[in-house]
């Protein structure tokens, strides 16, 4: 046959159509001409998370700019909703979404531990996490956390802002009780007395604040960046692809910088918040007025946390953290990104 397939940008067509197609074209003897035209585009799909602590997934989830922009390819979106980065992580991992978000310690963490995935675009500078407690606990300095039992969820931020929490306070990881629990897990934990604290993360801990917990201690230096991170396959066969998100995620960024509020209104619906906690989350505690571009500022932070994966043992030598420091960042996609690319399409 001399029928020229058209071009499919992503390689999650199915084997099985594909091989369904091939067999038809074989029964019926099919030349190229118009039914092979016909045919269209073979198609494919994109997988990509939208999170809580990730307003401009939201915001591009919400505005339909990817299905937009990919319906002529013939590409379907399918958006996955990541409970927290460590839930990113597996997805990322499994192959399961192309781009998910994370922080930046998350991705590291992964990367260390051998996750093919880079980081493409970074979504915001958060103040996302801080040392929850109820308003009537005697807890009220990380000293006095020796003894207690904290939740917090393995693998996210919150997590190694508890490490770096305690060890600014001199408490060894063995003198207190860390309960694996996920976010909201962890603030009902702490709301029904089964935990003495929680490493809380936004929005849930805004909502727990407004309900009457106490952030007992902030630091915004150990929060660290959001990251979007694609699986390195993707990054590889779908380059034009991987090119619209970043897009979208650019123009998504100059959106909300200019739609606070309706970002926030976005935000507490999803999350079903109220929108007052919903303003306190985007206009208080996250800074949209970054460089997009993973780079040095991102570099320094985790060049602090790193050792803490190790001392912890998330990550079994410092070499290995190294090595993912040197090859997690890929600054390519925001160098090139063009969001009126996707205004014009839409």
């Amino acid at each position: 046959m001399n029928r020229t397939p058209a071009p499919s940008p992503r390689r999650t067509v199915l084997a099985a159509a594909a091989l369904a197609a091939v067999a038809s074209l074989t029964l019926t003897g099919c030349m190229a001409g118009e039914d092979a035209e016909s045919a269209g585009p073979a198609g494919g799909e994109l997988n990509i998370d939208f999170a809580t602590y990730n307003p401009l997934s939201l915001v591009i989830k919400e505005q339909g700019w990817l299905e937009d922009e990919l319906a002529a390819e013939n590409i379907t979106v399918n958006w996955i909703q990541s409970a927290g980065s460590n839930k990113a992580n597996e997805a990322l991992r499994a192959g399961a979404i192309d781009v998910g978000s994370t922080a930046g310690s998350a991705a590291l963490l992964a990367r260390s531990n051998g996750s093919p995935i880079k980081a493409i675009d970074i979504y915001s500078q958060p103040e996302w996490a801080a040392l929850v407690t109820n308003a009537d606990s005697d807890i009220k300095e990380i000293e006095d956390l020796r003894g207690k039992s904290i939740a917090a969820t393995k693998g996210t931020d919150p997590y190694f802002f508890l490490l770096q929490a305690l060890e600014a306070g001199g408490i060894d990881p063995s003198e207190v009780t860390v309960q694996n629990l996920q976010h909201a897990d962890g603030r009902a934990a702490l709301a029904n007395g089964s935990v003495d604290a929680w490493s809380g993360l936004d929005p849930i801990m805004a909502s727990a604040e407004q309900d009457g917990a106490t952030l007992f201690f902030r630091d915004i230096d150990f929060n660290t960046y959001g990251f979007l991170n694609a699986t390195e396959d993707f990054l590889a066969e779908s380059p034009e692809v991987a090119q619209m998100v970043v897009n979208a995620y650019e123009k998504a960024r100059e959106w909300a910088k200019e739609n606070p509020e309706e970002t926030a209104e976005i935000l507490a619906e999803v999350a079903g918040i109220d929108v007052e906690i919903a303003n306190a989350v985007i206009i208080d505690r996250t800074n949209l007025n970054v460089d997009p571009a993973p780079g040095e500022a991102q570099r320094a932070v985790l060049e602090k946390i790193g050792p803490v994966f190790v001392e912890s043992g998330d990550v079994s030598s410092q070499e290995q953290v190294d090595e993912a420091l040197d090859t997690l960042f890929d600054d390519s996609l925001v160098r090139n990104a063009d969001p009126a690319a996707i205004e014009a399409s839409s």
